[in-house]
């Protein structure tokens, strides 16, 4: 790894205001419709994700067996 706090970036050139602005108002509406278009695929992917960390791993102790 670089000392360069972000090597791992896109060199980007120097942009007009206009032509800023013009560009993040795209990505804006790109990201808009694929969330619209694939969003219930996104969400369906960290669903299962977040259910199999919950999921316990362990079987659960008898509760007739103290801790101690």
């Amino acid at each position: 790894m670089g000392s360069d706090p972000c090597h791992h970036c896109i060199r980007l050139r120097p942009l007009s205001d206009e032509a800023a602005v013009e560009i993040l108002d795209f990505l804006q509406v790109f990201t808009t419709e694929f969330e619209i278009r694939y969003g219930d695929q996104i969400r369906r992917y960290y669903d299962e994700r977040s259910r199999h960390n919950i999921v316990q791993t362990h079987p659960v102790r008898a509760t007739d067996d103290p801790p101690f």
